[in-house]
């Protein structure tokens, strides 16, 4: 499984995409929705069939790419138009989307935060 720091942002791509696209053309889709693809941010994108995923990344020195084909069953996303159609995930939520488990019928128990006024 990934490592994933928790500074590092998580995009999905709600909108199929075409999974012919390579390093440049993903970059170009992160660029026109206008995110930085050098902020070393993850952006998930699933195919029309929603049996492949790719998830494109950058590290020092060059972009890294992960790619994965499900033998069965489909990837569990809503599916948006255009390029607006961008969700923010966390880590869980994506390792709950690479296992095929749809993580937006997943209840979670709320999170403990300390208070802004206690932090101040």
């Amino acid at each position: 499984m990934l490592s994933i720091s928790s500074a590092v942002r998580i995009f999905l791509w709600t909108a199929p995409t075409d999974m012919r696209k390579g390093f440049d053309g993903l970059q170009t889709l992160v660029r026109a929705a206008g995110e930085d693809v050098f902020s070393g941010h993850m952006f998930v994108f699933v195919s029309r069939r929603a049996d492949r995923a790719k998830i494109l990344t950058w590290e020092r020195g060059g972009f890294v790419l992960w790619y994965k084909r499900l033998s069965k069953g489909t990837f569990r996303v809503s599916r948006g138009e255009g390029l607006a159609s961008v969700e923010l995930l966390d880590p869980g939520q994506l390792a709950m989307l690479l296992d095929g488990v749809d993580y937006r019928k997943v209840r979670r128990s709320k999170r403990w935060e300390p208070s802004r006024k206690a932090a101040a």
